[in-house]
């Protein structure tokens, strides 16, 4: 199990024990001799336990200190140490227990729902040989029988997603912000901003939520209103093919205090759900099929749509053609992508009387991401907006999607991947039926304080420690 290379690779020390070099401060609180007034003992042993020695001369064990995915974020030292610990809160683990809690009417969980992302629809499609509709109507049914009560699809929030970086980009453009505008939707790429390159360039990138927490939104406020129940008594899960989503997720900003409840309690991935299939004997194309619910609750859906464009959102496809239709009148049918340095770096500009008017880019990897930013800070970087994935190839790669078999390679299956994305049906923002009435149903239009509120975020430098013991020597 890993991170995203962007987050792996920075220059920060990773794959560390807690125990040996976890620098994030953990607070004891000492017991107090009130006669002596000085603080009781504490020792530490080898495999981490803590022990307090009492005034009678035994010893107390101590409940060891936790590291929670919150206090990595707000770290700036190693980010995936021991992801055992780091991650124990979001595993499939958790999620069976969760499940398990909920049948037994044990706690607070009243609903269970499930939120499916295409990327991952689309490599499990791939491992076991089926089509994407078939699996992901194969994917309710095995949800709904470990005990989740509903299962959607993330289309509404993609598109919700794509409207916002819209709004965003005129306005970036109009106003003549500093160039680029650059896409929130990668949880790895925005961790390595804010703990690499800080306040310089958290404004550059999107405010808008990505399409899994704008969903967490969603769940959380206006279907648990639907519901008749609160928010925490709803468990959300999102099925992701990157492990950063699970951070992306446990970040303060989408916890609510009000409702003492994440927009997103839990993130599985693709890999993940591989090995839960596999934990219980099951083979996916043998299992029955259930159809998608729909926000409305009377009807069901039994196939998905995605966007035209890339396989991690369709960000500058749509809108580099949004763009030239508002700001310079020229309907764009056909888009035309430069191939640069390398396949993983790609540009869409659009010209009149010979002068370039917009200029937008595609920029996946690490590679790519370091590049980008040297041409930032060198002021020599012209893009209008750019789509930025930590993977190589984008999401349909990601970090959690399922391994090529023996006798295919990464290149071929990437491939197979894409151009099963590209065969599925396509279907604008415009064109969603639900996202209309979404946007007026729970937020009461486009560009309202709710709507600012529900569907954007605010990105936070992390400081540097300069704990010596931070150092390596």
């Amino acid at each position: 199990m890993a991170f995203s290379g962007v987050i792996q690779l920075t220059d920060l020390d990773d794959f560390i024990t807690p125990g040996q070099e976890c620098i994030k401060p953990v607070k004891i609180d000492k017991k107090i001799d009130k006669t002596s007034k000085t603080g009781a003992k504490i020792t530490i042993e080898s495999d981490g336990s803590y022990f307090e020695e009492l005034n009678d001369g035994t010893t107390k064990k101590l409940p060891k200190a936790q590291i929670t995915l919150a206090d990595c974020l707000a770290c700036s030292g190693c980010i995936t140490s021991a992801e055992s610990i780091l991650i124990e809160q979001q595993s499939s683990v958790e999620l069976r227990k969760t499940f398990l809690s909920k049948i037994a009417n044990e706690g607070k969980i009243k609903k269970i729902i499930v939120s499916l992302q295409i990327q991952p629809i689309v490599s499990i499609a791939q491992k076991f040989n089926l089509s994407v509709d078939a699996t992901v109507l194969k994917l309710v049914k095995y949800f709904k029988n470990l005990g989740a009560d509903f299962v959607y699809d993330l289309k509404v929030a993609e598109d919700m997603a794509l409207i916002e970086h819209q709004r965003e980009l005129f306005e970036a453009i109009n106003s003549g912000k500093k160039k680029p505008l650059i896409s929130s939707a990668c949880p790895g790429w925005v961790c390595y901003a804010e703990k690499t390159h800080g306040n310089w360039i958290l404004p550059h990138i999107s405010k808008v939520r990505s399409a899994q927490q704008i969903m967490g939104s969603l769940v959380k406020d206006h279907i648990s209103q639907k519901l008749q129940v609160s928010p925490d008594s709803i468990f959300h899960l999102t099925l992701m093919p990157c492990f950063d989503k699970k951070l992306e997720a446990s970040r303060p900003d989408f916890y609510n205090e009000k409702t003492d409840s994440h927009d997103v309690d839990l993130v599985i991935t693709t890999v993940e759900v591989e090995n839960m299939l596999s934990e219980d004997n099951l083979n996916l194309p043998e299992l029955d099929s259930l159809p998608l619910d729909n926000f409305g609750f009377e009807t069901k859906v039994t196939s998905i749509k995605t966007n035209r464009g890339s396989g991690s959102g369709g960000f500058t496809e749509n809108l580099f053609i949004a763009a030239a239709k508002e700001l310079f009148g020229e309907d764009v049918d056909d888009v035309e992508y430069k191939i640069l340095k390398n396949s993983d770096f790609q540009e869409l500009s659009l010209s009149q009387d010979g002068q370039v008017k917009l200029c937008f880019a595609i920029a996946n990897g690490f590679r790519n991401i370091q590049n980008l930013v040297q041409k930032m800070k060198r002021k020599r970087c012209h893009y209008d907006f750019v789509e930025l994935m930590a993977c190589p190839s984008g999401c349909l790669n990601g970090g959690a999607q399922i391994r090529p078999e023996a006798d295919t390679n990464s290149k071929e299956l990437i491939a197979q991947l894409d151009q099963t994305y590209k065969n599925l049906g396509k279907e604008t923002p415009t064109e969603n039926a639900n996202v209309e009435d979404v946007y007026k149903e729970w937020l009461g239009g486009k560009s309202t304080d709710k709507a600012d509120h529900m569907l954007y975020t605010e990105y936070h430098e992390v400081e540097k420690m300069t704990n010596s013991l931070a150092i390596k020597w």
